[in-house]
């Protein structure tokens, strides 16, 4: 039964978020499975770390493929996306952690910045 809850409550979140909300949870969603994708580097588990990084290279291609490019900036996200995805790209193929981690950074800064422009959305 709490698992049923915990479900119903992240789809009502999912369905009732707007979608600046949405992006956000995009951005957790890739840093997150790049996480787990680190931890299976450590473990030595190489499906783990390939299923968790393809979850997190289809997210970044969502993003990219969602840029509304009636706006100048789309360009230089698009750009951002692109080396994100081709780092996970090598991470994947190299198994390499300081690769991930490198580009685990890189979303987070996106994501700051996400946070940072919804706020400021909010005040303004």
């Amino acid at each position: 039964m709490p698992i049923n809850a915990a479900i119903a409550y992240q789809n009502n979140k999912i369905n009732t978020a707007t979608p600046a909300e949405l992006t956000l949870m995009l951005y957790e969603g890739a840093i997150k499975f790049c996480n787990i994708a680190k931890v299976g580097l450590d473990e030595k588990n190489i499906t783990k770390v390939n299923n968790n990084i393809l979850k997190a290279e289809n997210i970044i291609t969502h993003l990219r493929t969602t840029l509304d490019f009636a706006y100048p900036v789309a360009q230089e996200f698009e750009k951002v996306y692109l080396y994100i995805y081709d780092g996970l790209v090598e991470a994947n193929i190299k198994k390499n952690g300081e690769k991930l981690e490198e580009i685990i950074d890189t979303i987070r800064e996106m994501r700051d910045t996400w946070k940072e422009v919804m706020h400021r959305a909010k005040e303004g």
